[in-house]
């Protein structure tokens, strides 16, 4: 159980692979980079 296992997060990081121990961390998305405040909506008369 160590640097040479690949079922633990210490042999995860070692190889440089993910999975189940050693899940990705995915980037949340920051409501600031969804809405623009430079565009402004058309008002259709």
């Amino acid at each position: 159980m160590g640097k040479g296992d690949k079922k633990t997060k210490r042999g995860k990081i070692n190889r440089g692979t993910f999975g189940a121990r050693r899940p990705r961390i995915k980037k949340r998305v920051r409501p600031e980079t969804k809405i623009d405040i430079e565009k402004k909506g058309t008002v259709k008369p």
